[in-house]
């Protein structure tokens, strides 16, 4: 199975050239260490930059340079800055083709919860609410279960939503996932994955094809 960066690796397939991104907190911000060198991709982060390149190298981080999570980042050449207005009118304004969230659950109607556990302190959902109401194509990466080994792909997902039918392709450390007519689609598996393993992780209804592909990384 994979680990977070091979789960970022195989979601750096999904982006195509010239598109604008957004990456959202956990994982998806990992997707910028894995681009193809050649490919041309915007990187942007609601707190208000455009042009977003890999994680910084050890000992060269700049603590004024930050993404939405707070973690360090660099600046490709001709990276722009600009204020969260700003941010969240190129966002509402559907001006970015593809977003990459966490989540922790998915249910088999493409609903996502990503923002809050009951009883726990949160500091808000940030920008997640737009992104999954105002972006063309939403994939999500996460891990297939939780850590007591529960499925994170369910019928109906029991937190408080994020978004309504919106996700189009989950990826996770054992499958890549799509979701259409009420249901989880296999369609490819993780190395070493076998197909048994994805069904007994998946709580949702799951259609698997006749063959099933291992992920190409």
């Amino acid at each position: 199975m994979l680990d977070k960066n091979g789960i970022a690796r195989r979601i750096a397939q999904e982006v195509q050239n010239g598109q604008y991104v957004n990456l959202g907190i956990g994982i998806p911000t990992l997707v910028a260490n894995h681009i193809p060198e050649g490919l041309d991709v915007e990187f942007q982060s609601e707190n208000g930059i455009l042009g977003m390149g890999p994680f910084p190298i050890e000992g060269t981080e700049d603590a004024d340079l930050i993404n939405a999570g707070k973690q360090t980042i660099t600046a490709l050449p001709g990276a722009v800055f600009f204020d969260s207005a700003t941010s969240f009118a190129m966002i509402r304004g559907q001006h970015v083709q593809l977003t990459v969230l966490g989540a922790m659950e998915v249910s088999a109607n493409g609903d996502i919860a990503n923002w809050k556990i009951p009883g726990k302190m949160v500091k808000g959902m940030g920008g997640a609410m737009d992104l999954v109401a105002s972006a063309e194509n939403i994939v999500v990466a996460m891990m297939h279960t939780n850590r007591a080994g529960e499925s994170k792909l369910l019928s109906k997902c029991s937190l408080p939503l994020t978004g309504v039918g919106c996700v189009k392709r989950v990826v996770t450390n054992l499958a890549v996932l799509d979701i259409k007519d009420g249901a989880f689609h296999l369609v490819e598996r993780a190395p070493g994955v076998t197909v048994e393993q994805i069904v007994n992780a998946t709580d949702g209804a799951l259609i698997l094809p006749e063959l099933v592909p291992e992920m190409s990384l």
